[in-house]
């Protein structure tokens, strides 16, 4: 009965591995060249929360019956697939003890909603794009208005010049990939990518002298989806914070 036990403790185990590798590819799966960001994110968002509550319920299972059958190789192994199972089920625990805060159905972020920068090398064509560069008007101004009050442009006492190399630095430091770099107008704009499943966001900045001064601007856009939960902004917040 100990071996017999063993083994389904064991197969238990490899069930919360292979759980935890598929929701990795999920998740990864676009870096990889797998498919693209939102056929990954699609999976992840239909088949990663069943796939943890059945490995969560099924470790917990046996876990309490190697406790009973005091089958201590048993014990180790399913005390491992629990923990594995609850990991890959944390971030649903998470969403539902502390939901996210809401966000509006927005996808487009500026610091200058009154007159956004505009994209003048990326358009409509670049690739996987289903959202427009051009902004929604005073609608989508108001929402973001609302949702994100603290996005205002980067006020620095640096030199235009200065500035516009910084902002640079800063995007390479956030592995920003620069389409674009006007340095006679002091302006570029970058593809960004987001660390998990990969989806491209595009970005202009723009650098404008102000008496010896100058005054940096930034606008981030999703290629697909009505809403970015908040990624824009938050990539806006964190440039800068960065600069």
């Amino acid at each position: 009965m100990s071996t017999r036990s063993s083994r389904t403790a064991t197969l238990l185990l490899i069930i919360a591995v292979c759980a935890a590798l598929a929701t990795a590819i999920m998740m990864f799966g676009a870096r990889l060249g797998l498919w693209e960001p939102i056929v990954g994110f699609g999976y992840y968002r239909e088949y990663a929360a069943p796939l943890a509550y059945a490995v969560s319920g099924l470790s917990l299972a046996g876990l309490l019956f190697m406790l009973v059958k005091r089958n201590s190789a048993g014990i180790v192994k399913t005390g491992l697939a629990c923990i594995l199972g609850l990991a890959l089920l944390y971030p649903t625990l998470k969403d539902r003890i502390s939901p996210p805060a809401p966000v509006p159905p927005i996808h487009d972020i500026t610091t200058d909603t009154d007159n956004p920068p505009r994209f003048l090398v990326l358009d409509d064509s670049r690739e996987g794009a289903r959202n427009t560069l051009v902004h929604g008007g005073p609608e989508i101004a108001a929402q973001q208005q609302s949702a994100y009050p603290d996005i205002a442009p980067i006020q620095s006492q640096s030199t235009a010049e200065a500035a516009f190399a910084r902002a640079l630095d800063v995007a390479h430091s956030m592995k920003w990939e620069i389409v674009s770099q006007d340095d006679d107008n002091l302006r570029f704009e970058a593809t960004a990518r987001t660390p998990v499943f990969q989806f491209a966001d595009d970005v202009v900045v723009v650098v404008t002298p102000e008496d010896g001064a100058s005054r940096v601007d930034i606008r981030s856009v999703s290629r697909i989806g009505r809403s970015d939960r908040g990624v824009n902004a938050a990539r806006i917040r964190a440039f800068i914070e960065a600069f």
